[in-house]
Order: C-alpha cells, then structure tokens, then sequence
C-alpha cells in the first residue's frame, strides 16, 4: 500500500436521526502533512476522522488511505496504517497499568514478545512517559493520561495519526509538551481541535467546516487570520491574535 495520499472525494453522511454531518467534502492530504481541521461544534470535524479510520462509512463519495478505498472489505488493511487518539483518553486506556495498555495493541497483532516490550519502550520514550509503564491509568494526571493514550497509538507503527481534540482539559504545561510532541512526529497527522493556537503551532495547512462543508483549505497562518472566514465559520481568532492576546496591548 502506498500511504502517500489519504482523501476524501465528495463524501455525504447522514446520522440516523437524519442529521447530515458531511455534505460532499473533498480534500486530499499528502504524506507527512500535519493538517488541522477546524470548525464549530457540529461542523463535521469529528465524523471526517472518523471516516478516514473507517469507523464510519460514507453514504456518498469515496474515502482513501494510500491506494487503498476505505470500504467493509478493507477496514483491516485500513486500521494497519491509522493511529486515532480520541478525545477523552479513557477510551484508549483500560488494563491494570500504562505499559499493559501500550503493548495491548502489539501483542493482538501478534508480534513476537521481545518486540512487543521494544515498541513499548520506544512509544513511551518519545512521549516522554517511561516512568508511567507500572503506573495504573486511574491515578495519572490529565496530561499522563493523554500522552499514555497517544503512546498506544504509536507503539502500533501507524504512517496516519487522527487527533481529536488533543489538548482538551490539559494544563499549560501539559498542552506545551504535547505541542512539542506533535510537531516531532513524522507522520501524517490530521488534527480536529477547537484550540486554534495548537493548530497555528502545529500545522502549516489547515481544512476550515461549516455546517458538514468544506469552506476552505489553505495555510494554517493566512486562514487562521481572516476574521471573516472565522466568524462565518462559527470560530474566533487565536488567542494570540486577539488584541488582548497581543504583547504590549491591553
């Protein structure tokens, strides 16, 4: 599978209660882009990541991963190649202790034990968690529990990280390491956040939804700027280009 290009052409999807979350998105991301995706609450953010992970199925339009269309027949190929971190990191953590969760995912694709323990290692150390490994996930901090749950994803190789609201609930110094973090990566990472600022710090590229369409894709800092496109969206300037947000002001 090449993972050069994930996709999405013309893509419609309607929740059962008749709500139509997408009405025909397109865009295509290229490999090793880290690419917002911003929007208000019920703009689509949340349902393109979950197509793109093949949780959710188009009713109209094609979902690409690679060469690969994300389709009931195809989801194992798919999932080998997509990392999502949710937004509430008690989804992702749920055995006895930290380490037990990030080999979880390892040992179900039956790597042999030596490497299981190695991808442990590895995912823990590049999120700076080593020392939570015998840790018990329901007495770590909210930023513990965020970057063990993104250590879950990683130890499972993925080329494609889809983030959901990654700095939700996180103190200053919690949400700065996970910006370092995430700027870091080499993978393609897509990011769903309300937090503009994170977005201005991570991605040069960012995708704007409004009411399940797409209104625009260009640069993260031009788009992050137009006041107008912000507000027609149902979103605000960053923080930091805000007037009070501005050194020497206010």
């Amino acid at each position: 599978m090449s993972h050069h290009i994930v996709s999405m052409q013309e893509v419609r999807f309607a929740y059962a209660d008749g709500h139509a979350a997408l009405d025909g998105v397109s865009f295509t991301i290229h490999h090793g882009e880290a690419v917002g995706l911003v929007g208000a609450n019920g703009a689509g953010k949340s349902t393109v990541l979950l197509h793109l992970a093949g949780v959710l199925l188009p009713a109209g339009g094609k979902v690409r991963v690679g060469d690969c269309p994300v389709t009931r027949n195809t989801l194992v190929e798919v999932r080998r190649h997509v990392g999502f971190v949710f937004q509430d990191p008690d989804d992702q953590l749920f055995m006895p202790t930290v380490g037990e969760d990030v080999a979880f995912g390892p040992l179900n694709q039956h790597l042999p034990a030596d490497e299981v323990e190695q991808r442990v290692a590895d995912a823990l150390g590049r999120v700076g968690a080593a020392h939570l490994s015998s840790r018990p996930p329901h007495r770590l901090s909210g930023g513990e529990r965020r970057a063990a749950a993104l250590a879950t994803v990683l130890a499972l190789h993925p080329d494609i990280l889809l983030l959901d609201e990654p700095s939700a609930s996180l103190d200053p110094g919690s949400r700065r390491k996970l910006i370092g973090y995430l700027r870091s990566f080499e993978h393609t990472r897509i990011i769903a956040s309300h937090d503009l600022d994170l977005v201005l710090d991570v991605c040069e590229r960012t995708l704007v939804l409004s009411e399940g369409r797409l209104v625009a894709d260009g640069p993260t800092a031009e788009l992050l700027a137009d006041r107008e496109l912000l507000e027609r969206a149902g979103l605000e300037l960053p923080l930091r280009m805000q007037p009070w947000g501005r050194p020497g002001r206010g």
